[in-house]
Formats: structure tokens, sequence, C-alpha cells
């Protein structure tokens, strides 16, 4: 494992599934945690599951709200001295069809909350530590972002944008601040159900490895992007998806 002692990661949408694993092994690997999401008392409960205060805080909240923002980064610098890890990975899709038939209004939100809501943490985070003292920044993506997704058009799209926004953060915010990304393909989550529930087995024919993916494979991906051992790697996208794309000859 990597040593992480000593740094301290905010991460967001992280009270359950991929993000709740990505605060585990951080926490595993020594780093202290501030993990956000909307609901109070699943942060409750994750907090406690990560080891209680001494090595997790949790900070309520949309994570498109700037206010929210603001708190949870001034949050986790009094608590733990430091912002060293930023992991963008709260996301929505409300918005299931075709592209033309998509509300004007969902599609919009799914761009405020997967894109332009990674850009403002990244933001605040820059102001209030990460500008002087460096730091990590690892957005969780897509591989839907990498193609057309039949159905899941616009969270394709704002997964595109936010490979397009890791890259393009990495040139600005260099040498000083690493920007990466993570691309999954089905992860057995409840964000994620509706792709796989009762045809797990024929959904995971579709992959190399055999099976779908679960959160302790992005978990870790996600913490060597986060430490030392990526220190040469900054603006790339980290394809973690069980030869899905190997399959479909992509």
């Amino acid at each position: 494992m990597r040593d992480l002692h000593g740094k301290t990661a905010l991460i967001t949408g992280a009270s359950r599934g991929i993000g709740l694993a990505i605060a585990q092994r951080l926490v595993d690997e020594g780093a202290r945690v501030c993990v956000t999401a909307r609901r109070s008392e699943a942060l409750a409960e994750a907090v406690d599951a990560l080891g209680g205060a001494e090595h997790a805080i949790a900070v309520a909240g949309k994570a498109d709200d700037p206010e929210h923002q603001a708190t949870a980064v001034a949050r986790t610098i009094e608590a733990f001295g430091s912002l060293d890890v930023l992991v963008n990975n709260a996301g929505v899709n409300p918005a299931y069809g075709r592209m033309l038939d998509l509300d004007p209004a969902a599609f919009r939100k799914v761009f405020e909350v997967n894109v332009i809501s990674a850009l403002a943490w990244v933001r605040e985070a820059h102001k209030a530590w990460m500008g002087e003292h460096g730091g990590a920044v690892v957005n969780v993506a897509s591989v839907a972002g990498l193609g057309p997704a039949d159905m899941i058009g616009a969270y394709a799209a704002s997964k595109a944008a936010l490979i397009q926004l890791t890259a393009q953060l990495a040139d600005e915010l260099s040498p000083l601040i690493r920007v990466n990304a993570v691309a999954p393909a089905v992860v057995k989550t409840s964000f994620a159900a509706a792709l796989y529930e009762g045809r797990e087995e024929k959904v995971a024919a579709g992959y190399a490895l055999g099976r779908l993916g679960v959160p302790e494979d992005i978990a870790g991906a996600v913490a060597f992007l986060a430490s030392a051992d990526a220190g040469w790697m900054t603006g790339q996208t980290l394809v973690l998806d069980g030869g899905l794309l190997l399959k479909s000859g992509v």
C-alpha cells in the first residue's frame, strides 16, 4: 500500500458506493478525509464506518451549492490542517432517453453537478490550500464519456466534458497540482443498478474479465492517482472497465 499519512482528502458523493470505498481506501493508507453528500444521516454512518472523528469528518450539502463547497473545504482544513487531495465523485443521471427527447432542465442539471460543480470544487480547493501548497485532484468520469452511450447520452456527454476538463486543469494548474481522472465501466452500486439488475450475468459476459466492477476496484486506482506513486502523472484518464472496451473492439 502507498503511504498517505499526513495527507487530507475531500471526497464528494461519499456516503456510499464508490465514494465511500475511496474514502475507506484513503483512510486505510493513512489519510484523514472529509466526506460530503446530501444526507446527513448517511454521512454520519459513513464517518462511523471510517473510524470516527480521528479519521473522518462529514459535511452535508448539495455538490453544486457554492456555499456548501466553501464550507466543506474550510471545515476540512480547520479539522485536519490541510487539503492535499480532492476527489470529485458526486454525479447525477436523471435524464434517460434519446437526446432529442430529453428535458432541457434535466440535461442542464446533469452538467451542473457532473461538470460545473467539479470545476467549482477545484477552484475552492485551489483558493483555500492547493494554490499555495500543491495537491492532487482525481475526477471520477466514466467510460460512457469515451463514446456514444445508449439512452444515457446526457450523462455520457457530461463525462466526456469532465475528461476534457481534467486535461485542461492539469495543463493550467501544473506543476504544483496534478489532475487526473478514472473512467469506470459499470460498477455494482445503487447508482448503476438499472444497468445490470436482473441481468448481471448477461451484462458481465461483455467484459473480458467476466464480471462487473465493485467500488473497491475504483478506490485502489484513485488512491494510486492521489499518491506520490503517480507523481509524474497528470492530465490522464485511467480506464477501469474490466476489459469492456477490449471486448467491444473500441
